[in-house]
């Protein structure tokens, strides 16, 4: 049976040097998207242009008008019912084989799945603790995720990316599509809708990008305020699917064990970090008793508190 067409919607903002490659990449695909969308926030450099030359459609934004929902819906919107797929990518996801998308769209086969997602792979740069975090988020095993699945797996059913992730049409549109004013989390919360009206979501090991960030302290304090901040504004999400704390916790088991084998020393950075996504994500479930101005100067996306 033939793969379903499928077309892709990248946002960028100043993608830099490795847009190139990144372009390169997608267009030295095995299996050929029947379209490419890029939509940027007004980046002061050839970014559009780049797109352009490989014969990609293109559209600007302003910086202050991106949105991570609003702004992917847009996208949708913009390219209609023209292909039965979407999959979503971001600048940094740089696609690691020729058969990348080919192996991300297979599971739609299945007309029971609504989403599916790619494994991210760390780039060579990693420290051992942004390469752990990928291999415990993205193990080499495929699977497929339903609501039967909730009380074994509690909120990992429901994990999903669009750095590397594909939506059947009918699906995303029936679960609401992405809801807007989201500080992130746009994806998760349209595939729990997914998983809670009956579809499944494959997570295919065999697709593959490099993706990975080698965060600071604050970066990591102020990327969990931001998830706590997220999933304060979705307490039906944590209702049904449960809280993050058994999650948590089986991530610091595994990162203990895997430094203790690669990188002893950075064991103490590790409890560090961890004791700051803890407190980040605290004041984020707490961020309405803060002040605005607070709120921006503790999060990752300052825009959002505009």
């Amino acid at each position: 049976m033939p793969l379903l067409p499928y077309s892709v919607i990248v946002p960028t903002y100043r993608p830099g040097k490795s847009w190139l490659l990144w372009l390169e990449a997608l267009a030295t695909q095995s299996c050929k998207p029947r379209e490419v969308l890029v939509i940027d926030s007004t980046s002061a450099d050839d970014t559009l242009a780049q797109a352009a030359s490989f014969g990609y459609r293109t559209h600007a934004i302003a910086k202050t008008e991106f949105e991570h929902g609003h702004t992917r819906m847009m996208g949708v919107e913009m390219l209609g019912d023209r292909s039965p797929l979407i999959v979503f990518l971001t600048q940094d996801a740089l696609l690691a084989s020729p058969d990348s998308l080919k192996e991300l769209i297979a599971p739609f086969e299945d007309s029971g799945i609504g989403a599916a997602y790619g494994r991210q792979l760390p780039y060579p740069v990693s420290t051992p603790i942004a390469a752990h975090e990928r291999f415990f988020s993205y193990p080499e095993k495929s699977e497929t995720r339903s609501h039967k699945d909730i009380l074994r797996l509690g909120m990992r059913v429901a994990r999903f990316s669009n750095s590397f992730g594909a939506y059947r049409i009918t699906a995303l549109r029936e679960a609401g599509g992405f809801p807007s004013g989201l500080i992130f989390g746009e994806d998760q919360i349209a595939v729990s809708r997914m998983i809670l009206s009956g579809w499944k979501v494959a997570y295919c090991a065999e697709a593959t990008v490099y993706h990975s960030h080698n965060y600071s302290y604050g970066q990591v304090f102020r990327r969990y305020f931001d998830i706590g901040v997220m999933h304060q504004g979705a307490p039906w999400m944590l209702k049904a699917f449960g809280t993050a704390g058994g999650e948590g916790r089986r991530f610091i088991h595994s990162e203990f064990k895997y430094l203790c084998r690669q990188a002893p020393g950075q064991i103490p950075s590790a409890f560090s970090r961890n004791g700051l996504k803890l407190l980040g994500y605290r004041l984020g479930m707490h961020h309405n008793r803060l002040p605005r101005r607070l709120n921006r100067w503790l999060s990752m996306s300052p825009l959002y508190w505009k």
